[in-house]
């Protein structure tokens, strides 16, 4: 668990260390990332997120590799905190006992294909009736509304039909997939400021409400730069490599041993880059004279950056471009950046303890806070890990677990365990 550091005027006590979500509870229905990435963030803020999972498989990134002791070394990456219940709402039984866990839960979020939840009767109509105070959250591919909407769709889907795929890559080149799932991301980010935002406005009028997130929408709001040149003149934004579209020299340049980024977007950071270069002719040259010139002949731009960049090491140019006060970094493979000490130093490596894993690595919780707490101790469930504890809060007692297990309607992956 972290925090940021002390405010002005000393320590912070006991008591202002509490998470933010503490006592906030979530039914959470989702898989694979979008959902899960959003409930992770609201586990690590402090909510109690009960993860209702189908018995057998569960969620389906449960299957996906590497794996120690059977268990999904990826799935844990975005479901710590949480604890996992396994039942099957095929059966009247287990759709009833979900019905009956969504009655103290503050939050219901699902990212079923629409129409799906409400067919299980755990949709916002069904529940909301009871329960006006609910908030309700559903994440899919296109939304609930429009000619896609009953369209099952995963990220590469969301990032065709953005045309995120169209616009990335080197120039010329075919559509090319970013390196993560962007858009699961993204949308489970606006997932978690929205139902933030939902629960201001039911602390002040008591109303619940209903979130509709989509995949599509999410990452189509964030190509700010594009809608602008678009709507500006009708500049279609294109595969750029790591060119910058609006300001140049803003990419990554060879270097001796590798690759530095170099960010000079605007005049003044330009001038500080030539100086750190030590390329004083380019200030005089009509190229480079103005933004709009530099990007007219950003190839040309790029070759003469690189034949000067290509005689020292990435090291030894970020040295210098630090001290001229320009940004600067350098381009790291995925082992480098874990084993970077900035990223040591913000403890965004985080261990913990799994009951059937050992000792495993997660990703820490980006936002430091001052004067609370955020993380999580308790790592990824096994599937099924809590479903009889979670079970008892609900006043059923071991021999209708019991009975239930037997049925098929409820399950424990490890039933020889210990509880907790």
């Amino acid at each position: 668990m972290t925090s940021g550091p002390d405010p002005p005027g000393g320590p912070g006590s006991a008591d202002s260390l509490a998470q933010p979500l503490s006592g906030f509870r979530v039914l959470d229905l989702t898989r694979f990332l979008a959902g899960p990435y959003c409930t992770m963030v609201l586990a690590d803020l402090g909510a109690d997120v009960i993860k209702l999972e189908a018995p057998g498989i569960g969620d389906e990134s449960r299957t996906y590799g590497p794996f120690t002791g059977g268990e999904s070394c990826t799935f844990i990456q975005a479901n710590r905190g949480k604890r996992s219940v396994a039942l099957d709402l095929k059966d009247p039984r287990g759709a009833a006992l979900a019905r009956r866990l969504t009655e103290d839960a503050d939050l219901v979020i699902e990212n079923f294909r629409p129409g799906v939840a409400g067919r299980l009767g755990l949709g916002y109509t069904e529940l909301s009736r009871d329960r006006p105070d609910l908030l309700y959250c559903s994440i899919s591919g296109f939304g609930q509304t429009g000619p896609y909407a009953g369209r099952p769709g995963f990220d590469i889907m969301a990032q065709g039909v953005t045309g995120l795929m169209r616009m990335t890559g080197e120039p010329g080149g075919g559509p090319a997939k970013a390196g993560i799932a962007v858009n699961d991301l993204v949308a489970g980010i606006t997932a978690v400021y929205s139902i933030l935002a939902a629960q201001l406005v039911r602390q002040r009028s008591g109303t619940g409400q209903y979130i509709d997130i989509s995949l599509t929408d999410a990452l189509l709001a964030g190509t700010v730069w594009e809608a602008g040149m678009w709507f500006g003149d009708g500049t279609l934004a294109a595969p750029n490599g790591t060119r910058h579209r609006l300001s140049a020299p803003y990419q990554a340049f060879r270097t001796a041993d590798g690759y530095v980024t170099i960010g000079a977007s605007s005049d003044h950071l330009w001038r500080r880059a030539v100086a750190a270069l030590g390329c004083p002719r380019w200030l005089d040259d009509p190229r480079f004279a103005s933004t709009a010139d530099r990007l007219a002949h950003v190839s040309e731009l790029e070759a003469e950056i690189e034949t000067v960049t290509q005689t020292r090491t990435t090291a030894e140019w970020l040295a210098a471009l630090d001290a001229a006060g320009v940004p600067a970094g350098p381009v790291h493979r995925y082992d480098e950046t874990l084993d970077d000490p900035q990223v040591r130093a913000r403890e965004m490596i985080v261990e913990m303890e799994h009951p059937i894993m050992g000792t495993v690595r997660t990703l820490g919780q980006p936002a430091k806070f001052s004067r609370s707490k955020t993380g999580s101790p308790r790592p990824a469930p096994w599937l099924g890990q809590h479903t009889r504890s979670v079970l008892a809060e609900l006043g059923l007692s071991n021999a209708e677990i019991g009975e239930l297990a037997d049925a098929g309607v409820a399950f424990d992956a490890h039933p020889e365990r210990a509880p907790e």
